[in-house]
Parts: C-alpha cells; structure tokens; sequence
C-alpha cells in the first residue's frame, strides 16, 4: 500500500447501542483509512437479543458520522472476513479498553486470520475518556436512570432511556 492509497477497512460490532467511544474509534480509523465500512452485526452469536434493530442501529451510526465522506454504515449477518471481502477492505479495526477484550479479541483474530490470512486486524486503545465505557454498561445506567450525557450520542438517549427504563 502506498502512502497515497490507504485502502479499505472494516469496524465491525453490535452497536447495542452505539457509544461515544464507538464513534471515536469510527472518526479515527477514517483518518488513517481512505474508506471505513461500519458493519452493523444483524444478529449477535455471542449476546442476547438486541434492544435495537439492525435498521436503528445503522440510522444511529449515520446520524453520528454523516460528515465524514469516507465512512459509510452497513449491517450484515455474513461472517466478518466474507463481509470485508464484499468491501474490498484489506483490514478489520477494533477497538479496544482493557485486558478482557484482549482475550476475546485475541481468538476471534485468530479464527480470522485462518480464514482470511490477507485481511489484517488493526487494534486502536480506547481514548482515556472511553475505557470504562461500553454498551452493556450504558444499558445498565438506562434501567436505573442514570445519566447517559457524555456517553452515547444524545440522539440515542431518549431511545434507550423509553426501551430499558424501569
């Protein structure tokens, strides 16, 4: 790859829903990348049901980055190597926060790169800001009613907050 042509990659996830960090490791990986595909997992093997739907949550990541002209969202329900093939993205960028993501992200990359040796995966650590931050936690702040300012995107709260509250 030259350093005019930075290719393609994917940022894949459930975005259950979209967090602050999410976007931060979207607007950074479209620095370094001439185009980012944000796949949207329709259906997660390893989580329960969603609160949204596939549709919302891509609705939700486009609101978030629809300034950026090399981002564009898509959801899928294909394995992640064939979906970055479809794409044309030589890498998969993930972000990541503590020691067990690592461990997670360590065997997916692994499966991944048996099935795709040609698709590279690219890790970036979470903003200081974003460390301690994830969906299932945002989700859990709903239930209660606690504040999710400075969290998720504020087009995204009142959503959450009518789905989980009790």
């Amino acid at each position: 790859m030259s350093p005019d042509h930075k290719g393609a990659a994917i940022c894949p996830g459930t975005y259950d829903p979209v967090t602050l960090g999410h976007v931060d490791i979207i607007r950074r990986a479209a620095v370094v990348f001439d185009t980012v595909v944000v796949g949207v997992v329709n259906q997660p093997v390893r989580k329960q049901k969603t609160v949204f739907s596939a549709e919302e949550r891509v609705a939700f990541i486009q609101a978030e980055v629809a300034e950026m002209g090399n981002v564009q969202v898509k959801a899928f329900d294909t394995l992640l190597v064939d979906f970055a093939r479809e794409h044309g993205a030589a890498a998969i960028v993930k972000g990541l926060r503590a020691i067990s993501d690592f461990e997670y992200e360590f065997e997916m990359n692994q499966l991944n790169r048996k099935m795709a040796p040609d698709i590279e995966s690219i890790y970036m650590f979470s903003s200081p800001q974003f460390t301690f931050l994830s969906s299932s936690g945002a989700k859990e702040l709903a239930m209660f009613g606690g504040d999710l300012s400075g969290l998720v995107p504020e087009r995204v709260i009142p959503r959450l907050e009518e789905a989980l509250r009790r």
